[in-house]
């Protein structure tokens, strides 16, 4: 026990390489936050466009849609970074991660918005239509205030689970808590930096579990 203690535990390491673990949680609580800003915004976007049933836009939606679903972040964000060089474009790790990351919260926040929206009943578009609002205002106003009400649950669910894979920008040299806590542990021959960043990591995202659960409580959907 005490072996164990001392390795994961150590209070004379974790003072040490505790200033260090807090600038990571600065870095990774900004990317968390532009992660979700960005990728809701942009799945919320997407769904508007696709609602005007436009084919060639609707191709092109649904292929970014299939493709950020089905490749893991892991490997955007790798890509992004390595290989974006080679075409001329060139983007720090933090930036490379909060857009592969956005672009993936974005293609499932697009489809789970879009169930919200095609799950609305046709009376309401009808009914909305007949008092003289045209489909863009119907869709504005009546449409997705409710499909959003509808996809609060399913949308914090997949949020979290995505904003948790910032810890994947280590891979691109940003110096979040992973990052930080890896390099200390070198340094120190001692895991208790990772239990620090551990930490770090509840203090980041169990208030939003928390503030998701409220969400859900509060403004889902009730019949």
């Amino acid at each position: 026990m005490d072996a164990f203690l001392d390795q994961f535990f150590n209070a004379e390491v974790m003072l040490r390489y505790l200033p260090d673990i807090i600038d990571g949680l600065w870095v990774t609580l900004g990317l968390a936050l532009a992660v979700i800003v960005t990728g809701i915004a942009l799945g919320l976007l997407l769904a508007f466009i696709r609602a005007f049933q436009v084919r060639g836009v609707n191709f092109l939606i649904i292929l970014f849609i299939d493709l950020f679903r089905a490749l893991p972040p892991l490997v955007i964000i790798i890509v992004g970074y390595f290989g974006l060089p080679y075409i001329g474009i060139q983007f720090s790790g933090f930036a490379i991660s909060w857009i592969c990351l956005s672009l993936v919260l974005a293609a499932f926040a697009e489809e789970i918005f879009w169930a919200g929206i095609t799950s609305v009943h046709k009376g309401q578009w009808e009914a909305a239509r007949s008092t003289g609002l045209s489909f863009s205002e119907t869709l504005g106003y009546v449409v997705i205030p409710q499909a959003i009400r509808m996809t609060i649950p399913p949308l914090t669910n997949r949020t979290i689970a995505i904003t948790k894979n910032t810890a994947l920008a280590s891979v691109v040299a940003v110096q979040e808590m992973l990052t930080v806590a890896q390099t200390s542990l070198a340094y120190a021959a001692n895991t208790s930096p990772l239990t620090l960043a551990a930490i770090g990591y509840l203090l980041v995202f169990f208030p939003l579990v928390l503030l998701s659960r409220w969400i859900e409580t509060r403004f889902a959907w009730k019949r």
